[in-house]
């Protein structure tokens, strides 16, 4: 049975952290090197999407105390969590749909998402991400480190699944449910380019986990 995206992670915010550092295939590696490629200095500018409980914050301030954090998540109930962690911290924390938040122009230093973005459609990740290059300062990068499909076919076999599980529970376009819908590291990368990030690489792979950098 699909949930909506903020339900399910309200419903589960008790023990997520937990959750993440036990099933996470290498997590506690992820997160420390993916907050390893953002930047060092005092009062960098930092978007995180899709920032939940801020398990990638945990590492990055733990190496930037200093830094300023916005975070964008659907679920208030994270974010609760993410503010309590860091009560001492620079944060920004928006309640939202990172679709539909404004991001600006030549804002940020970098911008971040860890295990987020692999519920959502390319034409959608498109658009986000020319808000995101809109939205970096020159030299500015972006860390994107998630689950990805081994191959197009198992790809197109979790949208087919998706959208026969929203028609058998009549649930109309639009709607953000929770269900994994993760691209290959080839067609991640071709929409990052499409969006205007010409340099383009993968870092660093867990199994199905891997690190991308894109740079404006």
């Amino acid at each position: 049975m699909l949930e909506k995206m903020a339900d399910f992670f309200a419903a589960r915010v008790e023990g997520y952290d937990e959750h993440m550092r036990r099933e996470v295939e290498e997590d506690s590696a992820f997160y420390a090197y993916t907050a390893s490629l953002l930047p060092g200095a005092e009062g960098a500018q930092i978007l995180d999407l899709g920032c939940g409980t801020g398990l990638e914050l945990e590492a990055y301030f733990a190496l930037n105390s200093r830094a300023k954090v916005t975070g964008i998540d659907l679920t208030r109930e994270m974010l609760d969590a993410l503010r309590a962690k860091f009560p001492d911290r620079e944060l920004t924390l928006i309640c939202g749909s990172y679709f539909d938040v404004p991001l600006g122009e030549d804002v940020y230093d970098a911008a971040v998402s860890v295990e987020s973005l692999h519920h959502f459609p390319a034409e959608m990740k498109l658009k986000l991400y020319r808000m995101l290059h809109a939205a970096l300062k020159d030299g500015g990068c972006f860390v994107l480190t998630d689950y990805f499909a081994e191959s197009e076919a198992e790809e197109a076999v979790y949208f087919r699944n998706l959208e026969a599980l929203k028609k058998a529970q009549g649930i109309p376009e639009g709607v953000f449910c929770h269900y994994d819908t993760p691209l290959t590291v080839a067609h991640e990368t071709a929409v990052l380019r499409q969006a205007g990030f010409a340099d383009v690489r993968l870092m660093k792979e867990w199994g199905s986990t891997s690190t991308l950098l894109a740079v404006r």
